[in-house]
């Protein structure tokens, strides 16, 4: 029993080898085969889906396959047999195109400070009256407006600015409204 270091992680490699064959077996058609074998022959895709797509065509215990063990697979193509194990496992559990697809992410890395309403009430007050003394709103006057009227706790003045842009919203400009000028003729 070898005990292998994976990432951050000790895993024991002769049991998940056994419960790897015995649990997520490959079979590909001739259709998935053929295109495993073109985007290993074209070479452009990123390291890592060609790595999968040789552990698959070396796992397959179909007629065309070779249907190598996990740690003849992983030695032969200078892998660890917990990659093997993942790729064979993805292709049985979630499909032929859920291997070669990233996850989307569920949550954003940051969460949105201005979500609908809260972005609403920022152009409404960038499109209101600026304050006394004050030809136009700047982004900084928003800033501070929006933390005073407890819109949001804290929010920078880039901040601002990215979602009134989004909106085709200016404080700067003469005509400052959630829409788009209208267009004049040429003449």
């Amino acid at each position: 029993m070898a005990n292998k270091i994976c990432g951050r992680r000790k895993w024991n490699a002769s049991v998940t080898e056994e419960t790897a064959t015995k649990r997520y077996i490959v079979r590909l058609s001739a259709e998935e085969r053929e295109r495993l074998e073109s985007m290993i022959a074209k070479g452009k895709n990123t390291a890592q889906y060609l790595r999968k797509a040789r552990i698959l065509l070396k796992a397959d215990v179909s007629d065309a396959g070779e249907g190598w063990s996990d740690s003849r697979i992983a030695e032969a193509l200078n892998t660890n047999v917990k990659a093997v194990h993942l790729a064979r496992k993805q292709l049985v559990e979630e499909g032929f195109e859920a291997v070669f697809t990233r996850k989307k992410r569920e949550t954003p890395p940051v969460s949105r400070i201005f979500d609908g309403e809260k972005e609403a009430r920022l152009i409404a007050l960038s499109c209101s009256k600026p304050p006394a003394g004050y030809a136009r709103w700047s982004l900084r006057l928003l800033e501070n407006k929006v933390v005073e009227l407890e819109i949001v706790d804290a929010a920078s003045d880039s901040t601002i600015g990215r979602v009134l842009k989004k909106t085709f919203s200016s404080p700067t400009a003469r005509n400052s409204g959630s829409f788009l000028p209208k267009r004049t003729r040429r003449s």
